[in-house]
């Protein structure tokens, strides 16, 4: 038997255990998982010190491998960020449970009650690569909402990823609930991959989260229905009447907060009639934090610390102290350019006009657009949903934070006494 033919083997075997218990989760009660969710969180502190030992595996392989200060950022685990992801859990348990709402009920005139009921996606596969806290995150939100999930994380992360996958499948056992409802692949062969996204029989959505290249890879090979997170090539723009403070602080917190996120801004678009105004201290106060300036002519003329952008800058997702700036010609320049340059994510409005307010966050055709906030605001757990899958940046079958009720689907009851169609 050749290696690829056991991977073949394993996969179809998590794909069949995975609908096996998807049929388990979709009738659980709200308490049996939430108990296996409070379960979890508890064995996450608990194993608090292994989950940093793996870490630190993960860490020591990344730096050998020469990844960028912000990728390690994502990468690294404390005790401050895995009490995080303990309480992420928390707050999903504090969620309403959306399986079995009623979305719309109606009776028709012939008598038929027909009502439109929430139910899960089935088995969901989430590939990642070096966020080892999508590991809980996925888990414990597909299985919230009925959903049993199929993880695969990237080489980076394994060590973590499978420490803290061990502690959800704990939880599980303890609810009672089957140990398959959460499986980590436990191969990191690119193989695996490839069988994943041929499990059509088996797993009824897939979602990537991750560099250009795998979503390319995941949208071209998959024969399963892809909810894709693309690149997060975020947007702020500075107005002519835009309160000076407040586009000096949202433009660092913006870019600098955490640079290796997918909410972090990589275009900085200033009104021309903002120059004189407002281009020198939003940039220097940039500068000052470590933040590479690349400017259009405009920019590196007024910007002495800048540098000239290429063509190339203006659709980088840099994913480190890197930004792009441009000077754009008001508001509908600003629209102009992130159609030509976004990637549908996350995109914010600096000014205290209603109007220039409202005309961008009705023609901005993102997943997220703001008005006066931090892109690094486009999160699920900053959305009131406890944390995410990703954001999606489609349009089919969600679209923004992917949370509990975008893991679900919905089927039609039609309740009778006797009514045969004429």
């Amino acid at each position: 038997m050749t290696n690829e033919n056991d991977i073949k083997i394993l996969m179809q075997s998590i794909g069949k255990k995975a609908k096996r218990a998807s049929e388990i989760l979709a009738l659980a009660p709200t308490k049996q998982k939430d108990d296996a969710l409070k379960a979890a969180a508890a064995e996450i502190r608990k194993a608090k010190n292994n989950i940093i030992a793996a870490n630190k595996k993960d860490m020591d392989i990344a730096v050998g491998r020469g990844l960028a200060g912000a990728m390690l950022d994502r990468l690294m685990l404390d005790e401050t960020r895995i009490e995080s992801i303990a309480r992420s859990i928390e707050d999903i348990i504090d969620l309403k449970d959306p399986i079995g709402d009623i979305l719309s009920e109606k009776i028709r005139p012939n008598g038929l009650k027909i009502s439109q009921v929430r139910v899960p996606l089935g088995v969901i596969g989430i590939i990642f690569e070096s966020r080892p806290n999508v590991t809980a995150d996925a888990g414990t939100l597909c299985l919230k909402s009925g959903n049993a999930s199929i993880l695969r994380c990237g080489s980076e992360s394994a060590h973590s990823s499978r420490m803290i996958h061990a502690c959800l499948v704990k939880g599980l056992k303890k609810a009672g609930l089957p140990e398959e409802a959460i499986q980590l692949i436990p191969t990191q062969d690119r193989a695996a991959v490839g069988e994943l996204l041929k499990l059509s029989e088996y797993v009824d959505i897939i979602v990537p989260r991750g560099g250009k290249s795998l979503i390319e890879r995941v949208q071209n090979e998959s024969r399963v229905p892809v909810m894709a997170h693309l690149d997060g090539i975020c947007h702020v723009y500075i107005d002519a009447d835009a309160d000076l403070e407040k586009a000096v602080s949202i433009s660092v917190n913006a870019k600098m907060r955490r640079t290796g996120i997918c909410g972090s801004a990589e275009t900085l678009l200033i009104d021309k009639k903002a120059i004189d105004s407002h281009l020198t201290p939003i940039l220097s106060a940039l500068h000052e934090k470590g933040c590479e300036i690349r400017g259009d002519k405009d920019v590196v003329k007024a910007f002495n610390e800048s540098r000239e952008a290429t063509e190339e800058d203006w659709g980088t997702e840099y994913l480190d102290a890197i930004i792009s700036v441009r000077v754009v010609d008001g508001v509908q320049g600003a629209i102009d350019h992130i159609a030509k340059y976004g990637s549908n994510h996350t995109d914010s409005i600096i000014t205290e006009n209603s109007k220039a307010a409202e005309k961008f966050l009705n023609e901005v055709d993102s997943a997220i657009v703001m008005h006066n906030a931090s892109t690094q605001y486009a999160d699920g757990g900053e959305f009131g949903m406890g944390a995410e899958i990703g954001i999606s940046t489609g349009k089919m079958h969600a679209r923004g934070p992917v949370g509990l009720e975008q893991l679900t689907s919905y089927k039609y009851q039609v309740r009778g006494n006797g009514q045969i169609r004429p």
